[in-house]
């Protein structure tokens, strides 16, 4: 009897883990989704197939700002490999550099929020931004096909 308790207790420990490691996967891809809807209309503005608009760049850095940072935290080494993900496993074996990345990306985020004002000052920045969003990406995401 108390070895069904025991190896129950281990399955349901188990099972609370798996849970736990999904969830943290869940909410690093909802916060990626979330930075990617930001990108279509910033790029089209960048692409003049839009036209530019202070307060959807302010809000799609801001989402870039939080999220990132967040996110950098949505990477612990019991998610290596956890779930359906683009995550490459460079991220856990090159933590430091990752981590570097999330660092620059936010950084750049908040520099561009703070200064832009215009469509020149735009144009400006935020391809430094979008570039560090795509560094990171060539890295530590798989190519889609």
């Amino acid at each position: 009897m108390k070895r069904t308790v025991f190896v129950a207790s281990l399955l349901a420990l188990g099972i609370t883990a798996a849970i736990a490691q999904s969830d943290v996967v869940e909410q690093r891809q909802g916060l990626m989704k979330q930075m990617a809807a930001q990108t279509r209309p910033i790029g089209g503005m960048l692409r003049g197939q839009e036209p530019f608009d202070l307060a959807k760049v302010q809000a799609g850095l801001k989402v870039f700002a939080d999220n990132s940072q967040k996110a950098a935290t949505l990477f612990p080494e019991n998610t290596k490999g956890v779930g359906d993900t683009e995550a490459l496993p460079s991220i856990w074996e090159n933590k430091a550099k990752f981590d570097a990345a999330m660092t620059k990306f936010n950084q750049d985020a908040k520099t561009a929020l703070a200064s832009i004002t215009d469509e020149a000052s735009f144009k400006a920045e935020m391809p430094k931004v979008m570039q560090s969003c795509g560094a990171c990406h060539n890295e530590f995401r798989k190519k889609s096909s």
